[in-house]
């Protein structure tokens, strides 16, 4: 399913909690937010979406918005998804259960779409599962790669539905390797960010649709959610808080503060839009209770979000009027209040035996498997793919991953290489030749690039990355 703004996805799903679950009066909102208090918000609100898993551990839902974004919201409060159990079942713990059904061939529809991958890498990576390893025909940076747009670069999935561009961007410069480090290529990353920049409104802000190039959707105001979002996914990719993008997006944030601490978003005030922004100040490094956003009367973002949540249960409303706490808002009020963007590293499990991070290590001898590519000549615009090949054995090799490139998705991410067999030096790729101290290069998973050759050993889940130069 897309991803859609808290907003939107508001007006679309009503969630109630079932009788007797976790659900108090909620409190009156104090003047910016203490540390006892978030401390308390955190605790209470892991209590809250503990309460969401299913009997058969899962928290992925059928229709409707998901509550696997419990993952994000759990990491960013310092609870590991192993850890999630149903009646301390752990043979149903969270991650294993999710692991399950990301790696299911079926998952995650017959028809999906850029955002279900986008969805599924953020939530992965924060419940430790390696987005790029879940199965060994399941690598979600890789499904995501299938979607880049050769014609606009930078755009994943259709254009006009650029928060498919903004959580790809989120995506992949927010799910590091088990290392903590960056898989893609910068220049990967900085197209994207071009991409996200060019879409910024007038105001400071963005909006669900692409404006880029349209004088007139440049001109509409913005709203809160994708603002959030939009600079979260900016500032993710290397653009720092100083940079005029991130000021303006602040700008127009603090512009919409009300008095009580809340932004006044397009359908009002409510604790989604809110998570979405303080969101994006948390991952820019902007403090959502400095001057800047205290109010007249003391109040802050985060004060107003704790104010939502209901003591001592746990849940956060979705509207000031909500008698009845929200799965959504709650994940988002959460990971906002644990002063996350919009995913977090995975804390490490305090279950024996459970290690930090869930990943399939080796291929699987004829069992189908897709890699990202990465194409840079150095002159034209980023080749980027989805390659799928079938392996003989537990690694594969540079030229075999070239060779299913000629059938990968989006075409014409290799057309030529030279030489076409053997395991030799790479002299030439897509036409471009080795000449003087310029030669092809390869990077795997964002390691330190070594000269290309057909026989470089490539890894389960490596972002194979090629760039021609010196």
């Amino acid at each position: 399913m897309p991803l859609l703004t808290p907003s939107r996805a508001a007006t679309a799903t009503t969630v109630a909690l079932a009788a007797g679950a976790l659900l108090l009066s909620a409190l009156p909102a104090h003047a910016t937010a203490t540390p006892a208090q978030i401390a308390t918000s955190k605790s209470t609100g892991v209590t809250y979406l503990k309460s969401l898993q299913a009997a058969d551990g899962s928290y992925v839902t059928g229709g409707g918005l998901s509550n696997e974004w419990a993952f994000s919201a759990l990491a960013a409060a310092g609870t590991a998804a192993a850890d999630v159990t149903p009646g301390g079942d752990t043979t149903k713990n969270a991650r294993l259960v999710y692991r399950n059904q990301l790696a299911a061939p079926g998952w995650p529809s017959a028809s999906p779409v850029a955002t279900d991958y986008e969805r599924g890498i953020l939530n992965a990576y924060a419940a430790g599962i390696d987005p790029a390893r879940v199965g060994p025909g399941r690598n979600l940076l890789a499904d995501l790669a299938a979607y880049w747009q050769s014609a606009e670069p930078g755009y994943y999935g259709p254009s006009a539905n650029f928060n498919g561009t903004v959580f790809g961007l989120l995506a992949l410069a927010g799910a590091k390797s088990q290392a903590g480090t960056q898989r893609s290529p910068q220049k990967l990353i900085d197209a994207s960010v071009t991409a996200v920049r060019a879409n910024q409104h007038n105001d400071g802000g963005w909006n669900y649709s692409k404006a880029a190039g349209d004088p007139t959707a440049l001109a509409q105001g913005s709203d809160i959610d994708m603002t959030g979002a939009a600079m979260a996914s900016l500032c993710a990719g290397g653009v720092p808080a100083t940079d005029p993008a991130i000021i303006a997006a602040k700008n127009f944030l603090k512009g919409k503060l009300a008095a009580s601490g809340a932004f006044n978003a397009m359908f009002g005030v409510n604790t989604d839009s809110n998570g979405w922004a303080v969101s994006g100040l948390n991952a820019c490094g902007i403090n959502p209770q400095g001057t800047d956003f205290t109010s007249g009367t003391g109040k802050t973002p985060v004060d107003f979000l704790i104010a939502q949540q209901f003591k001592p249960g746990g849940g956060f409303k979705y509207l000031p009027t909500d008698t009845s706490p929200s799965p959504y808002a709650s994940v988002d009020g959460l990971r906002a209040v644990a002063g996350a963007g919009f995913t977090a590293t995975a804390p490490t499990p305090t279950t024996v035996g459970e290690p930090t991070w869930a990943a399939t290590t080796d291929f699987t001898a004829g069992t189908a498997a897709r890699l990202s590519l990465v194409v840079d000549d150095g002159t034209n615009a980023l080749k980027v793919c989805a390659v799928t090949l079938t392996p003989t054995g537990t690694t594969t090799t540079l030229g075999d991953v070239l060779d299913a490139a000629g059938t990968a998705t989006p075409s014409g991410c290799v057309t030529s290489v030279t030489p076409s067999t053997g395991g030799g030096t790479i002299t030439a790729l897509n036409g471009t030749a080795n000449g003087g101290s310029s030669t092809w290069k390869v990077s795997l998973d964002g390691a330190t690039a070594t000269a290309a050759t057909r026989a470089t050993t490539v890894h389960l889940g490596d972002t194979v990355s090629l760039r021609y130069g010196s």
